[in-house]
């Protein structure tokens, strides 16, 4: 007898054996998963109501809120399909993805509403525009108001659907850094899985309380609403990165999980609370991004206290792959542990990964030869909505190549070393700018530092540096360079450097390394490896 997989079904477990506790906290609103359970229903009543059908696309542009946590569950239960927006693209890009995803209702938060006024026209296949509450924000005029709506609506179980696992559960689209954004495709299958290798991994129970600080239109926050309800988890919605939020939000809660992008990490380190708050309670922190540095990791648990755990995925991989784990039998000196956590780790559970050269043999595992990670797994999309030919680009022969450039060590943990785009070739050298800019980093005044390639007249390319200082830290380019000579061979160290005030970043928070380059590649070609 086959049982297919079913994102929703994580949700009817919750209600069914955690009925009364507390499911969700956003501000003032706390729901039990008995009361989030007939929301949700209310919502999906609301969306047949509305004549959404099994495949149909809604979309939905909003910060961490109840309203949009409540939409993953309800949109998939009568078999449609989600697409979340990242609430930090320009009006151009939500006519395309709006467009091209071929949503027929959009809900918006009444903050964002301006972001679309302007386009609201030039959608053409939607056919319901709906509002989300906000605090302090009125109704718009034009648009349906949410909470009104729903309430017309019965909270029982809407009609049960004819469902595969294979069948689409989200569209989640790239944030389009070489190009037009490509949707990705995840199904039920695909995003199932995802939600256990996190319960697995991080071992997620019912005792947990995870605050939700990665916004949920990047690969639905790391999958983390899907495993933490499947376990009966509470989950607290963040609006806005608020540092100081944060830690009154982790003391007040007790939260005990967190999925956090570098920055987010960073911005806390720095926060005044960061030496002042007293968390009793064991934390851990799952953070996602470029390979921290050893005194990163050390920060991390001898500041906060916070257990730290490497990740790294894709939204192509719905999205954790690779996780650092300490084995039971390796040396418990804590310079050496805190050394393996700052490797994106070993493939996770139902996942296979390979790190092969340009000929496509496996490099050797000797954490020194490079190669590109490539990753074959339930874990991957369907591919690229309507973009065959996308697909084709980076999904071969059943494996999904992941275009980050790696090294893999004897123990199988897997270092990545750089994006394949972002290798710089000086001379024929190859060099990660992650390297570079783990170095640089670890110079007292600065803050953050992006390392990229650009054109010289001998060599090609060589490494310059985009730094940010600490605030009230000053710094010469002379003086970060003789730093970095003290600590990077010759043809690593960066040539040059430059100070900004922040650095361009995606809606997830990974730094717009194209945008840094373009001032220097202007009418030139960037050479990739």
């Amino acid at each position: 007898m086959k049982h297919h997989l079913f994102v929703p079904d994580f949700l009817r477990r919750a209600v069914k054996y955690y009925p009364d506790k507390t499911a969700v906290v956003d501000g003032h609103v706390r729901l039990t998963y008995r009361e989030l359970g007939k929301r949700i229903n209310q919502l999906s009543n609301m969306l047949i109501d509305l004549g959404i059908r099994k495949g149909d696309r809604v979309a939905y542009l909003a910060p961490n809120t109840l309203q949009m946590f409540e939409g993953m569950f309800g949109v998939n239960q009568i078999g449609a399909v989600t697409v979340p927006l990242n609430i930090r693209l320009n009006p151009a890009d939500y006519v395309y993805i709006i467009n091209h995803s071929g949503a027929r209702v959009l809900m918006v938060d009444a903050e964002l509403v301006p972001l679309i006024l302007p386009i609201k026209e030039k959608l053409k296949q939607v056919d319901h525009f709906i509002v989300l509450p906000a605090p302090g924000q009125k109704e718009s005029e034009g648009w349906i108001s949410y909470e009104p709506l729903l309430a017309q609506y019965s909270s029982g179980t809407p009609a049960a659907i004819e469902v595969d696992e294979m069948d689409l559960a989200t569209l989640l689209y790239t944030s389009g850094t070489t190009g037009l954004p490509k949707g990705v495709m995840h199904s039920h299958r695909s995003l199932y899985f995802n939600a256990l290798n996190g319960i697995i991994h991080v071992q997620a129970s019912e005792r947990d309380v995870l605050l939700h600080t990665l916004p949920l239109f990047h690969v639905n926050g790391w999958g983390t609403p899907f495993a933490l309800t499947a376990v009966g988890g509470t989950h607290i919605m963040l609006r806005k990165i608020n540092p100081s939020l944060i830690f009154d939000l982790i003391e007040q809660e007790k939260v005990s999980l967190a999925c956090m992008a570098p920055i987010v990490v960073t911005m806390l380190l720095l926060d005044p609370k960061a030496k002042t708050a007293r968390i009793e309670h064991h934390l851990r922190v799952v953070v996602a991004g470029a390979a921290p540095p050893p005194d990163y990791v050390q920060k991390v648990e001898e500041l906060l206290h916070w257990e730290f755990i490497q990740g790294y995925g894709a939204t192509e991989t719905a999205p954790l792959v690779l996780i650092t784990q300490i084995k039971s039998y390796q040396d418990p000196d804590i310079q050496n542990l805190r050394q393996i956590k700052t490797k994106a780790g070993m493939s996770m559970m139902n996942m296979c990964i390979r790190v092969v050269d340009e000929a496509g043999k496996d490099v050797r595992p000797d954490g020194k030869q490079i190669g590109e990670l490539i990753v074959r797994g339930n874990n991957i999309m369907e591919g690229y909505w309507r973009q065959p030919e996308e697909t084709k680009k980076v999904i071969k022969n059943g494996w999904y190549y992941t275009g980050d450039m790696a090294t893999i060590d004897e123990e199988g943990y897997v270092d990545i070393v750089d994006r394949k785009k972002d290798i710089i070739i000086s001379g024929g050298e190859n060099i990660s700018s992650i390297e570079v800019e783990g170095v640089i980093s670890s110079h007292p005044s600065i803050r953050e530092a992006a390392v990229i390639a650009v054109p010289h007249d001998k060599w090609g390319e060589v490494p310059h540096a985009i730094c940010v200082l600490k605030d009230g830290k000053k710094l010469t380019e002379n003086e970060l360079l003789t730093f970095c000579r003290k600590h990077l061979p010759s043809f690593k160290t960066p040539k040059s450097c430059s100070f900004v005030k922040t650095l361009p970043r995606t809606g997830s928070g990974k730094i717009m390394k194209f945008e840094l380059r373009k001032p220097f590649w202007s009418g030139k070609e960037k050479k990739v490896n």
